[in-house]
């Protein structure tokens, strides 16, 4: 299962809708309090999420998710990214740092890697 955290309603529905049109089974969450309050995140195996919300960031969820020693390939979206949120999101295990908007073949094939490993 790939959960997807984004605040953004549109984002949210379109990334599922995305995923599941290719055979991906997809849950997604408005809030990263909503995705680890799901218990979800034990069972997800891959997360997409993105960087600024309100609440919880995602690099802060990523962080939480570290701590827990909980490791899912994260993919992360933003469109308001720069180099250092990058790299430190890279550094911390993501395996994927993309700007909105983005090409979904390259986000499905992200998304399909990290399934696999």
């Amino acid at each position: 299962m790939v959960a997807i955290v984004d605040d953004d309603d549109l984002m949210r529905s379109a990334l599922q809708g995305l995923l599941k049109a290719v055979g991906l089974p997809a849950q997604a969450f408005a809030s990263a309090e909503e995705f680890l309050k799901s218990g979800q995140h034990r069972q997800a195996g891959c997360l997409i999420a993105d960087i600024r919300m309100p609440g919880m960031s995602g690099l802060e969820l990523q962080a939480q998710l570290n701590a827990e020693a909980c490791r899912i390939p994260i993919i992360f979206i933003t469109a308001h990214g720069d180099e250092k949120m990058r790299m430190q999101a890279l550094r911390a295990g993501a395996v994927e740092f993309m700007a909105k908007p983005f090409n979904d073949e390259v986000l499905l094939e992200s998304v399909r890697a990290a399934l696999e490993s």
